[in-house]
């Protein structure tokens, strides 16, 4: 029995658990809300809180600290510059769990890490996705329309009509 240990095993040997929380920290940090399994969620968010209490701190031993943990330079100088100062005057309780769903294949149980507050972040980067999707599909209409009158041209072919496509 693992009477008083703390922690999850998460079925790993520590090496790749560590790997494997070091990676879910900083996609964390960076994207600011990640999709995984509930035990893993909920071994990373004491992780995330604690670099989270590096990043306010601020210092350059705390910036040390969270270098030595975090996989990329891009969440380190998020922590620092963005996250830390959003938490400034919020005494922990950082993150949240929400439970989502199972996977289909092993019927593991899924759910969102994200920080708190990330709502704005998320809807900005949906709104990009968006009007990138649309400038694309803009694009795409347009070029179809040339390849149009370009083959009409040289062919002398009538363009396809949308009752000609159904049949």
């Amino acid at each position: 029995m693992r009477h008083k240990v703390a922690g999850y095993k998460l079925g790993r040997n520590t090496a790749h658990r560590r790997s494997l929380l070091r990676n879910l920290v900083t996609a964390v940090i960076v994207e600011e809300r990640i999709e995984t399994t509930v035990p893993k969620a909920k071994a990373a968010r004491p992780i995330v809180e604690k670099m989270i209490t590096l990043g306010k701190r601020g210092d350059l031993s705390a910036r040390r600290q969270a270098a030595s943990y975090l996989m990329t330079d891009e969440a380190l100088v998020k922590l620092f510059d963005t996250i830390g100062p959003r938490f400034g005057d919020r005494e922990g309780g950082y993150t949240r769990v929400i439970r989502t769903g199972w996977n289909k294949g092993d019927g593991a149980d899924k759910a969102f890490l994200e920080l708190l507050g990330s709502e704005k972040v998320l809807d900005e980067k949906r709104e990009k996705r968006a009007e990138i999707r649309a400038k694309k599909a803009a694009e795409a209409k347009k070029a179809m329309e040339d390849a149009e009158a370009q083959a009409q041209h040289d062919g002398g072919v009538e363009p396809v009509k949308d009752e000609d496509k159904k049949e």
